[in-house]
């Protein structure tokens, strides 16, 4: 897909991080570990593994923005994304607050300098990066303007940010393989939301939007379908449940890790420059 510019852009019917973090407007503290034992943010990260997100989404940045440069990428996951975009000989960092992640980041080789908080807290220098990255996290969503202030203070030439754009649920990881009933989320695509929150004058150069799969190999769906239920909120004696189970099942592509689930997602790239 080519870059179109914001005048031009068309919005589809169609991630927060699609990572289980509250959907905005929906308060809450970092999730905990599921019943299985596994942190929903390695959950997330391990579903990114074994998508084709990257794939799919870094050759339009790339074209979008042909010299990255230094890399700053803020809430930077497992790093996938900046692992890919990143310049051998180049500098490359990352924010990230979550310590499940910051595990994952320690482990790529080479690993990136790692700033260990938010982005309201991390003490950069202004002008530290070229190319100020930050896909699918809640800040462009929740607090569009003052974000876009931060990044552009320590941008030297491009912000570039990753925004979920498909009509559907931005929380919880496997919400989309569910109807709207079920998960009860807002499913007004997110670049929308993004748009709509910052000013004619702070409004991206580059607008352009990408189809992917988030793909989640699980080991046990039933497990996986009560795991879900509670992170709906659901009670133990709900209804749903069984439908829960068999709505996942009838999805399910057997695999030799265990069952494959998909979910089609939409993201957009949003791409400002810098004053010269």
């Amino acid at each position: 897909m080519t870059p179109t510019s914001a005048a031009g852009a068309n919005w589809p019917d169609d991630s927060l991080r699609f990572d289980d973090r509250p959907p905005p407007g929906r308060a809450g503290p970092r999730p905990s570990p599921e019943p299985d034992g596994v942190d929903p943010l390695e959950r997330y990260a391990a579903g990114i593994d074994t998508s084709d997100y990257v794939a799919r989404v870094a050759p339009l940045i790339r074209a979008a923005v042909p010299s990255i440069g230094d890399l700053l990428d803020i809430g930077a996951g497992g790093g996938q994304l900046g692992a890919n975009l990143r310049v051998p000989g180049q500098a490359w960092s990352v924010v990230e607050p979550a310590p499940v992640m910051q595990r994952r980041l320690q482990a790529l080789d080479p690993a990136p300098r790692l700033v260990r908080s938010g982005w309201k807290e991390a003490g950069l220098p202004a002008a530290c990066a070229d190319t100020v990255l930050a896909a699918n996290m809640p800040a462009p969503l929740t607090d569009p303007s003052a974000f876009l202030a931060r990044c552009r203070e320590w941008a030297r030439r491009t912000v570039v940010w990753l925004v979920p754009a498909q009509h559907g649920p931005r929380g919880i990881c496997l919400a989309g393989c569910l109807p709207q009933a079920w998960h009860g989320e807002d499913e007004t695509p997110g670049v929308d939301i993004v748009l709509r929150g910052l000013s004619p004058s702070e409004q991206p150069a580059i607008v352009a939007e990408v189809a992917w799969t988030f793909t989640a190999v699980v080991a046990d769906v039933a497990r996986t379908a009560r795991s879900l239920a509670d992170r709906l909120g659901w009670p133990p004696d709900d209804p749903r449940r069984p439908d829960l189970l068999d709505h996942l099942a009838a999805q399910a592509v057997p695999v030799p890790s265990g069952h494959r689930l998909a979910v089609a997602r939409t993201s957009a790239v949003l791409v400002w420059r810098t004053p010269s």
